[in-house]
């Protein structure tokens, strides 16, 4: 079946690679123009490169390059005037908005006694406070649009208590919450509002595995939390946007409030 958001409009946070870049690339397949925005800058205590805007640019050629339109900003989804502007020229632009992929996210790895209040601030201000602004910044255009669909990108360890990640896990945990209560009332919109769960990805994030190791050598009884019951190590970007696509198309239009697994069953472990 081709074409399943034909038509459509598309935001998505954290588009310049990884999850971001794959969920703009598959809607676009799918017939979606796409607004993306990405921080492309450093961001503290980072344990792999940021996004740069040579990334995003590299977005938007292979989005032009499947025949479709796409309008891309470097802004920060913690700095509310800069992204409603990023938003709204998009929706201007485009002339409309229907799917709202709220993506962005990063990760820092940490024993808890070694998290400081500026690892703490800078997780929870981008996974959690940056997802809350992109639906209350953009859901009004899908309300203008007739409905549509919102995702929200949470992991596995929104679902489950993974070690050595503990502004990760709260942040996520918010995420799944919210997107829960945000169903809840944008439902008389005809608006439907998922969580994505994944496991680990391959992407710059997901690669900062090496991290582990030695904190597993102090506390290997957690090891077994990290492992996902089928036989990978992570999935592929692809995996995510194909459950992004399900959730963005008509074909789940009755589908909302769902803590949506893509884990390779990592959250039964």
């Amino acid at each position: 079946m081709a074409g399943r958001v034909e038509g459509k409009v598309a935001l998505i946070t954290g588009a310049a690679r990884g999850q971001g870049r794959s969920h703009a690339l598959r809607l676009a397949e799918e017939g979606a123009d796409i607004i993306a925005v990405d921080l492309c800058a450093p961001v503290p205590n980072l344990q792999y490169p940021p996004a740069t805007e040579e990334d995003l640019a590299e977005t938007v050629r292979q989005v032009e390059a499947l025949d479709r339109r796409i309008i891309a900003t470097k802004a920060d989804v913690r700095d509310r005037d800069a992204f409603k502007a990023a938003i709204d020229a998009g929706v201007a632009e485009l002339g409309r908005l229907d799917i709202i992929v709220a993506n962005a996210g990063i990760c820092i790895i940490a024993p808890w006694d070694e998290v400081t209040p500026e690892i703490w601030n800078e997780v929870v201000s981008t996974n959690l406070t940056g997802v809350f602004n992109t639906v209350q910044l953009a859901a009004p255009h899908v309300i203008a649009s007739g409905g549509g669909s919102i995702i929200m990108t949470s992991s596995a360890a929104g679902l489950k208590g993974l070690p050595f990640l503990m502004p990760y896990v709260a942040s996520k945990f918010g995420v799944t919450g919210m997107g829960k209560a945000f169903a809840a009332e944008l439902a008389q919109h005809n608006i439907r509002v998922n969580t994505l769960h994944p496991t680990g990805v391959d992407t710059p994030m997901g690669q900062m595995g090496a991290a582990y190791p030695p904190l597993l050598e102090k506390n290997p009884a957690l090891g077994g939390m990290l492992a996902n019951m089928l036989p990978i190590q992570a999935t592929d970007p692809r995996d995510q946007s194909n459950a992004v696509l399900f959730l963005a198309s008509d074909e789940a239009r009755y589908v909302t409030a769902l803590s949506m697994t893509v884990d390779a069953g990592n959250t039964e472990y």
